[in-house]
């Protein structure tokens, strides 16, 4: 097996984190690391501005041969970060919306058919029970 360079290690444990990620509840603290992760990533924007070089003297330090490089594994992980984040907020609210489709139909159902004319089917009564048919 090859030698691992630094980066390759870290990248590979950011990658595996954010896929247990996925299997995690999505609650205040997940929000909270969200939003320290959107402050580190500025602040690195921030850095990166004022000081160009900073991704090259980066990059030698954990094995990579260039800066752009280095940056483009960092925005790698954030746009994966990104992703993540955004389907566990699609599928709360898929769940949410499914919820709350389910209960508008029950209480329309109970406002439209009280128990009294409901069989013991469940189906309503039809409006020509016990009138003569043709």
């Amino acid at each position: 097996m090859t030698n691992l360079v630094l980066i390759q290690v870290v990248l590979m444990v950011a990658v595996l984190a954010f896929v247990a990620r996925l299997f995690r509840s999505n609650g205040a603290r997940a929000q909270a690391i969200r939003r320290l992760g959107l402050l580190l990533f500025a602040a690195f924007a921030v850095v990166s501005i004022l000081i160009p070089n900073v991704w090259n003297r980066i990059a030698h330090v954990v094995g990579v041969g260039r800066g752009t490089d280095m940056v483009l594994y960092a925005l790698v992980v954030a746009f994966l970060s990104f992703t993540v984040t955004t389907y566990l907020r699609f599928r709360d609210l898929e769940t949410r919306y499914t919820r709350l489709a389910r209960r508008l139909a029950l209480d329309e159902a109970e406002r439209d058919f009280p128990q009294e004319q409901v069989r013991t089917t469940g189906a309503p009564d039809s409006p020509t029970d016990g009138a003569p048919t043709a």
